[in-house]
């Protein structure tokens, strides 16, 4: 997800879970795939910063998220808001948070509605 109406809505109306590094907002998508957007904020960090925290949480969600949300064959959009704890997580840490998310959403029937 890229279009900022579609991340607003999301941020609007989602269902939202809180994990120690992330805000999580579900939703079911209008899309027939399930979609993860990243939502990144500056919290007075460098641009070198964001970036690397931007790319891990992609990664994360590439290998840990969207691979089981297909599996599961639903169609749901997920925003990963990083919160500022974010900066200071290792990779493991997201990935392993992502994961645990994942199984959580799939075991509900990956039903965000």
């Amino acid at each position: 997800m890229r279009r900022a109406k579609e991340i607003r809505e999301l941020l609007r109306r989602g269902k939202r879970r809180e994990t120690p590094h992330l805000d999580v907002f579900l939703r079911a998508s209008p899309a027939a795939h399930p979609r993860v957007g990243l939502v990144v904020p500056r919290y007075g960090r460098r641009v070198v910063e964001r970036n690397r925290l931007r790319r891990r949480l992609r990664e994360a969600a590439r290998l840990e998220l969207l691979p089981r949300l297909r599996a599961a064959g639903g169609s749901t959009d997920v925003l990963l808001r990083a919160r500022r704890a974010a900066y200071g997580a290792e990779f493991r840490e997201l990935r392993a948070e992502i994961a645990d998310l994942a199984g959580e959403l799939c075991s509900e029937g990956s039903s965000a509605d």
